[in-house]
């Protein structure tokens, strides 16, 4: 048996029994719809892509294990996140995800400067744009200030 699959399938399993009980206690906390309108159809999608991802894996237990790259490759990313999530306060929302989307791009190969540059700001002003809807209250923002 592939250990890293049975791995990741028991944490698709948590993650899926997660959502289902996520989503239980916000329709036995509220059952209006405008409490619902974000949290059903991100629960449905996490499902439905939980089970597309077990059905995926469940045919691959029996095949051996490819070999993986060390955990140190994972720490770069690691400290790249957490010095984001750090820096949003005094950075702003909208600079620190464009910083953060650059500098996560070059540390994964990334050295054409137009996609670099193009892809963060499109995705950051998305997000902006997103979030500044989404959420009742304002996020710091360096650039964009989205207040009403």
């Amino acid at each position: 048996m592939n250990k890293d699959k049975i791995a990741d399938l028991s944490v698709l399993l948590v993650l899926a029994g997660l959502v289902v009980l996520y989503g239980i206690d916000s329709i036995q906390a509220s059952t209006h719809v405008l409490n619902l309108i974000l949290v059903l159809p991100v629960t449905v999608a996490v499902l439905v892509l939980c089970a597309i991802q077990f059905v995926i894996d469940v045919p691959q237990l029996r095949q051996p294990a490819q070999d993986r790259k060390s955990v140190s490759h994972v720490f770069p990313v690691m400290a790249l996140f957490a010095a984001y999530v750090i820096s949003l306060e005094w950075l702003g929302f909208d600079v620190g995800t464009f910083v953060f989307l650059v500098a996560f791009l070059w540390l994964h190969g990334e050295r054409r400067w137009p996609w670099l540059f193009g892809y963060a700001i499109s995705f950051a002003a998305l997000m902006v744009l997103f979030f500044s809807t989404m959420l009742p209250y304002p996020m710091p923002m360096l650039i964009l200030n989205t207040a009403y």
